[in-house]
């Protein structure tokens, strides 16, 4: 569970906060790989594309963390990340939209940042209902995976 707070807290701080409320945490009975299929598959349901799955295991394992399997899977609406990249510029590093999976003690926990805190940084009336979209789309996702057998 260590892991799993480091990366909490990694997020946090992503969004200049540390308040776990911020943040979407599932954990799945399925083991790593399966999680990682049912994840990737409810992503394009909800009419996303993974845009690259990042390894991260590696590179903890190299600074003493212990962890079977662990990625971030990157996604978007294919057009949507361009289009307010290009108008958004300020928006960029918080593009694509990511979410962490890694194995667990025979689970695997899945974790992000709620994509509807943006709204504090981003005021402007537009991109409001995409960041709620957003935010409902990843609660589905999460559940979906979450709930999946």
């Amino acid at each position: 569970m260590k892991l799993a707070h480091a990366f909490a807290l990694t997020l946090a701080l992503w969004f200049n906060s540390a308040i776990a409320d911020e943040l979407l945490m599932v954990r799945s009975s399925q083991n790593f790989e399966d999680a990682m299929t049912t994840l990737q598959a409810t992503i394009a349901e909800h009419g996303y594309k993974v845009t690259r799955v990042q390894r991260v295991d590696v590179g903890l394992e190299a600074k003493g963390y212990k962890t079977d399997r662990y990625r971030i899977v990157f996604y978007g609406k294919p057009g949507e990340i361009e289009a307010l990249a290009a108008k958004y510029p300020k928006l960029i590093p918080y593009l694509p939209l990511a979410v962490a999976i890694f194995a667990e003690e025979g689970n695997t926990i899945l974790t992000t940042a709620r994509p509807a805190l943006l709204k504090q940084f981003y005021p402007e009336p537009e991109l409001k209902p995409i960041f709620d979209r957003w935010e409902k789309d990843l609660v589905g996702i999460m559940d979906e995976v979450r709930e999946a057998k």
